[in-house]
């Protein structure tokens, strides 16, 4: 490696304000959406009542919002580019296991677990299994929009963090619907409308990915990538900040009653998901490291196996339950202990990464 490769390589992280201060723009905008969902009732039911539907329960802001979230990450999803994955296939085999074979199933264990046994005492029997089915919908959703940042703190290939993304955001279209239908039926004494939830996947996955693709494809054929990658992507940059800071605010604002008079609850299922975090991360990260496969690609890979697609799982409880359930509170629970716990995987891949072989092998 050249002088001038080395001092790039090593070179510490310069991210914006928004992801520097990540955390605290997040306790932010749960301060102010618990102050909303308190001080200005009528608002936020006003807001809450706003939906697709009478049947849908789909919430029209929170539809919005994700859409300007979700509709830029998918304009980055080259679909051309999964077919390029059999050139380093193990570090994609351990993501897809990790996520689909793993993580909804552990998930599902430790709910069970703890709502409906360790934590009977204080948790009433119908809470329990909307507790269970809310952690059950945040562990079938995958991270998306997030890993990049994720990835980008680690030093992870993007090309290869892109591919990983974009193939979990493909058999979500097709396993986020039956996993989440059995697993909650199993786990909990909940049923699962299979309509309203295919309907959420509809909304929040193949609308935006299908917009995304055809964008992508009309944008590169008439402008070229150049002026795509440097001029287009970037103008959504602000929007998609503030679209997410928004959803925050009127997730928090949905859940306030639920935040406030259940504090306690809120402490009690952290517990589960941040112990299916970490396992998570740690079994990624270690089954890379067994394959030897480089660090570029073993980082992001164990991020994906610790985050989730909190936006369409809470989009999906809330849809499934209610803003007010036991599952949208589950998932709300998920949103905060994500960045923390991001940040610390991080500082542990960062740490470890002479652990891993530097440079890409066949893998």
């Amino acid at each position: 490696m050249t002088t001038a490769a080395a001092n790039v390589a090593s070179a510490p992280k310069r991210l914006g304000a928004f992801e520097r201060w990540l955390s605290l723009w997040v306790a932010l905008c749960m301060l102010t959406g618990v102050a909303l969902g308190l001080y200005a009732p009528g608002l936020v039911g006003w807001l809450r009542g706003i939906e697709f539907g009478a049947d849908s329960h789909i919430n029209v802001p929170i539809a919005v919002l994700l859409w300007l979230m979700i509709y830029p990450m998918m304009l980055r999803i080259d679909l051309a580019s999964v077919l390029g994955v059999g050139r380093r296939p193990r570090g994609i085999l351990v993501t897809l296991l990790v996520n689909w074979l793993v993580k909804p199933f552990s998930m599902a264990l430790l709910g069970w677990l703890f709502f409906k046994h360790a934590f009977r005492p204080w948790i009433t029997p119908e809470l329990a299994d909307q507790y269970v089915a809310g952690v059950i919908i945040l562990a079938a959703a995958p991270c998306t929009a997030m890993v990049f940042v994720w990835s980008y703190l680690t030093d992870g290939d993007p090309a290869y963090t892109l591919v990983q993304v974009s193939l979990n955001d493909l058999l979500m279209l097709v396993l986020f619907v039956p996993l989440v239908t059995f697993l909650v039926t199993g786990a909990s004494g909940l049923t699962v409308p299979f309509e309203v939830l295919l309907y959420s996947v509809l909304v929040f996955v193949v609308v935006p990915l299908a917009l995304g693709s055809l964008s992508r494809t009309l944008l590169l054929r008439a402008r070229g990538s150049a002026w795509f990658e440097q001029r287009f992507l970037p103008r959504f940059q602000p929007v998609t900040t503030a679209a997410l800071l928004a959803t925050l605010v009127l997730i928090f604002a949905f859940q306030a009653e639920n935040l406030t008079t259940r504090f306690a609850h809120v402490l009690l299922i952290a517990v589960p998901i941040l112990i299916q975090v970490y396992f998570n991360a740690g079994l990624a990260y270690g089954l890379m490291h067994a394959l030897r496969v480089p660090y570029d690609v073993a980082a992001p890979g164990a991020l994906i196996g610790a985050s989730n697609f909190f936006e369409l799982a809470v989009a999906t409880a809330i849809a499934l339950y209610g803003p007010g359930s036991g599952a949208a509170l589950a998932t709300v629970v998920g949103v905060l202990i994500e960045v923390p716990v991001m940040l610390s995987v991080c500082a542990l891949c960062n740490r470890t990464r002479e652990w891993f072989p530097q440079e890409a092998v066949t893998s």
